[in-house]
């Protein structure tokens, strides 16, 4: 398990139970504005605070998956996820932004999700993302902005 930035919290709500709602209140409110991760390929918030970072990093490998630029204009429509926010749950273990990379594999290739690449996350994880997303409108908010960003007129 990963020490994050209060220490090991789980350990401390485990055995300080009546403080469990200053340490959760504590927990977002001292979020660092500079990722903690250990990975320099990903800044997403199951790296910087969850245990996505526990994982090997994943190199960009296929022509489907999301560039520096791109993720820098999809990355803040990401929610917040509730064990952040103090709502309960578990910290993630994958990375958002492999989440994107296999969603966008399956869109561009046009393969079963049962036969993601194993150097994507496993099939069942990356699925539940994409529902859980498509149903929240987010699939189509990343669509829109990733549009609107090639659509740009650059100078020139």
């Amino acid at each position: 398990m990963r020490v994050g930035p209060l220490g090991n919290w789980r350990w401390r709500l485990r055995s300080r139970s009546g403080h469990q709602e200053a340490l959760l209140s504590q927990s977002v409110v001292l979020a660092p504005v500079e990722s903690n991760s250990l990975s320099p390929s990903c800044d997403c918030l199951a790296h910087s605070f969850g245990n996505a970072a526990d994982g090997p990093d994943r190199t960009s490998c296929y022509g489907s998956d999301i560039t520096k630029a791109e993720w820098q204009v999809v990355r803040p429509l990401l929610p917040v996820p509730a064990w952040l926010q103090g709502r309960g749950g578990r910290p993630d273990g994958c990375c958002h932004r492999v989440m994107l990379d296999a969603i966008r594999y399956v869109v561009d290739n046009g393969a079963k999700w049962a036969n993601l690449p194993a150097d994507l996350s496993p099939y069942r994880g990356v699925h539940a993302f994409a529902r859980r997303w498509q149903l929240n409108g987010l699939l189509a908010k990343f669509h829109d902005r990733l549009r609107d960003r090639a659509r740009e007129r650059r100078p020139g």
